[in-house]
């Protein structure tokens, strides 16, 4: 069944242009002011809304705000050929999707349209999988048996319940925001909202209106009041993704919030409760930034009352069948493709490598490969070049010392990120025999 969109624009062209393009993949309907389009949605909801900014006497944004208010609302796309960049990422920020501008370029409107439809999609999946996630074995879509990630459940398990900060470390690509997402499912706020914030993304006073949102005239461009993340979390959970990022002046708000469970908008004076579980996360050290001054002890303390860890992949090998199994069905489907499986041959490669990029990183090669795999299996030469280019350490009908030890050395490279000091170090040899090695294996030396 075709996914359905609803265009809204008081041009019939624009109207008829749009459709015409559209048609061939999605179940489209026409609407050219708001009262239409409402009446529409009212009658059969569409997937996704594309409305323009400017709908005659009518306002799109005042209608794509009232489609927000709807329950279980469409993805709404703003077009617009009036409004400067600050408008279009007003209207982001009021909850729409993304913007195109006019004239319509169709290959990227065409893109974001699937794009924002998949991720409805995953995250109407996401919903479900939630409300069934206490009869699972592993936290949420956590996967992994083995003894490392086991403690990492237990953990989950254990903290979800309470009301406790927790702190999230470890690589980028572990999964930190899955664990996060996994805490929330499992505790007693799991019918509430669950909000992240991507803090490195935004500037110091753009985070600090986007966590406690701000009082019309509050600084140049706030022409209305805005209600902020820790709001709209109110009752569930907060999750700060890369926290370490955050600028000093937000460090102490944040750090009152969690003393005091309250907060003000920016440029208001109302005090309000902030009844949300804060989960935190960062690839970075925090304690080494506390000793640098670069982070405020107080609140490294106030967030790491219960600390969590999520391993590298190269920790728990014995994870990536299950983890490509799964990333095998789920990219099938969000591919419509036939479900395969990798030759022994290929599975070999994927178990073997360090993946520095951890679970993202093995995810995308899975997609690569089910991609454009055109075979019955998919095979070595689906994989990205990348990971042909590196094979596994030679096996026991392989035991030639030279291909042993430039196995090694490939793989202590990668496992340090092309560090030769640290390299040299893991092998337990010196610097300068690895790069002799290196000279005598005809690897680069760089």
């Amino acid at each position: 069944m075709k996914q359905t969109v609803l265009i809204v624009d008081d041009e019939k062209n624009t109207r008829d242009g749009l459709r015409t393009v559209l048609e061939e993949h999605f179940e489209v309907s026409l609407a050219a002011d708001a009262s239409g389009a409402l009446a529409l949605i009212d009658a059969d909801p569409p997937d996704l809304v594309l409305t323009d900014l400017k709908l005659g006497a009518d306002d799109g944004m005042d209608l794509m705000k009232k489609i927000l208010k709807r329950n279980d609302p469409p993805v709404c796309i703003m077009m617009t050929a009036y409004g400067s960049v600050d408008t279009a990422v007003e209207a982001m920020r009021q909850g729409a999707y993304d913007f195109v501008t006019k004239p319509v370029n169709i290959d990227r409107l065409e893109m974001l349209i699937r794009r924002a439809l998949r991720e409805r999609t995953v995250e109407a999946e996401n919903v479900e999988l939630r409300q069934e996630v206490r009869k699972t074995r592993a936290p949420d879509r956590m996967i992994g048996r083995s003894p490392i990630m086991e403690r990492v459940f237990e953990t989950i398990r254990q903290v979800a319940p309470s009301k406790a900060t927790v702190l999230i470390q470890g690589e980028s690509g572990t999964g930190k925001e899955v664990a996060a997402k996994a805490i929330h499912a499992q505790s007693n706020r799991s019918e509430k909202p669950f909000i992240a914030v991507h803090c490195a993304a935004l500037s110091p006073q753009l985070l600090e209106s986007e966590l406690f949102g701000h009082e019309k005239g509050a600084f140049t461009g706030a022409g209305e009041r805005r209600i902020g993340r820790f709001e709209q979390a109110s009752g569930g959970t907060l999750f700060l993704d890369e926290i370490g990022e955050i600028d000093p002046t937000v460090q102490i708000k944040i750090l009152r919030v969690l003393g005091e469970k309250s907060f003000e908008r920016v440029g208001g004076n109302q005090t309000l409760n902030a009844d949300v579980r804060l989960i935190a996360a960062t690839n970075k050290d925090l304690a080494a930034m506390v000793r640098e001054g670069s982070f405020r002890e107080d609140l490294f303390f106030r967030l790491n009352v219960v600390p969590l860890t999520m391993p590298p992949l190269r920790t728990h090998p014995e994870d990536i069948p299950l983890l490509v199994s799964a990333f095998l069905k789920e990219m099938a489907q969000e591919h419509e493709k036939p479900e395969r499986r990798f030759t022994p041959e290929a599975m070999e490669v994927l178990e073997s490598n360090a993946w520095p990029g951890n679970i993202r990183e093995l995810r995308a090669a899975v997609e690569h490969a089910v991609v454009l795999a055109s075979g019955k299996e998919l095979t070595l030469g689906d994989l990205p070049a990348s990971l042909r280019s590196h094979p596994p350490l030679p096996g026991e009908g392989e035991l030639n010392l030279a291909k042993i030890e430039t196995a090694l050395i490939r793989k202590a490279l990668d496992e340090c990120a092309g560090n030769r000091t640290l390299a040299a170090k893991k092998l337990g040899i010196s610097r300068r025999t690895l790069h002799r090695h290196l000279a005598q294996g005809g690897m680069k030396n760089s």
